[in-house]
């Protein structure tokens, strides 16, 4: 699917108040960039993307990027190192079934919005927010 197709089918809205909510009971942080490339790897690709745009450098190492890529049909989720280690790989696949099962009825910000929010409970039982907590990344989408 073309980048500008499935961006115009998106609730922009939705997914950032969705970001937004999120962010309201954790310390971590979520990113959704939607990549207007081809990628041969999702997983690669979110991986470059995240330290590209300094995710990797959060105070409390609690960033998670949600990574799609329409032209490939392809997404990828990324936890950073201190939530990747609270909640491992079957949290991350669960997660992606969850999205993937939306995404093939056509439900793209469902499934981002499904992404978004378990991102943000796993986030919440793991890095509750705190007096001090400060917005460390923006609550966009980023393409």
């Amino acid at each position: 699917m073309k980048t500008r197709a499935f961006f115009s089918q998106l609730d922009h809205g939705k997914m950032v108040a969705a970001i937004v909510d999120a962010e309201r009971r954790t310390s971590g942080e979520i990113l959704l960039f939607v990549s207007h490339r081809k990628v041969a790897d999702a997983q690669r690709a979110a991986v470059r993307e995240f330290e590209r745009l300094g995710m990797h450098k959060t105070k409390r190492r609690n960033a998670v990027l949600i990574f799609v890529a329409p032209v490939s049909q392809q997404f990828a989720i990324i936890g950073e190192e201190a939530v990747h280690e609270k909640c491992g790989d079957a949290f991350w696949q669960r997660v992606a079934v969850g999205m993937a099962e939306r995404f093939r009825r056509a439900e793209f910000t469902g499934g981002i919005v499904h992404g978004i929010e378990a991102a943000g409970k796993i986030l919440a039982e793991h890095f509750p927010r705190s007096r001090d907590d400060m917005n460390e990344l923006p609550d966009k989408i980023i393409d």
